[in-house]
């Protein structure tokens, strides 16, 4: 095993008083944490499975990027399973900024909605759209499942702990 690295812990955020604000800040905390869980992680450990169902650093940050894409920006995805390994190709950097990117245009569309009971505006004829209340909700559940997820990877890879 490892030594530990410990790095600081990050409080949870202070937020406006909002529901949007509230949601939003969380979701962006979770989001902060799981970058910093992969950013940096050491090749070709970062891909490769550390418990038996496969799962992965660089696959989970890669997931989480289709997961916002589908759910704030109307991209369909037709095999979950397969967002959860990076194309070999990736570098970690590339993931990185891929999901950088993503969280970007998402926040964008998020920008433009004041109410969280109005649908995420989201071009998926014949589905259901969600509200942006519920929207926000799935991602910080989401977003914070996997970066548990990636707590535990990140320190069997190279000992780092902490958000």
């Amino acid at each position: 095993m490892p030594a530990t690295t410990r790095r600081g812990d990050t409080p949870p955020p202070r937020t406006g008083s909002s529901e949007t604000e509230v949601l939003r800040g969380f979701l962006d905390y979770l989001r902060a944490s799981i970058v910093a869980k992969v950013d940096g992680a050491p090749e070709p450990q970062v891909r490769t499975a550390a418990v038996p169902s496969g799962t992965n650093l660089l696959g989970l940050l890669d997931h989480l990027a289709f997961v916002e894409r589908s759910t704030f920006l109307g991209d369909d995805v037709t095999d979950w399973q397969a967002t959860f390994q990076a194309a070999p190709a990736d570098s970690v950097a590339d993931v990185v900024a891929r999901y950088r990117e993503t969280v970007e245009r998402a926040n964008a569309v998020l920008d433009r909605c004041a109410d969280p009971g109005a649908p995420v505006p989201r071009a998926r004829p014949g589905r259901p759209v969600p509200s942006i209340r519920w929207a926000l909700t799935h991602m910080i559940e989401e977003t914070g499942r996997h970066a548990g997820h990636a707590d535990i990877l990140r320190e069997l890879i190279d000992g780092t702990t902490g958000r």
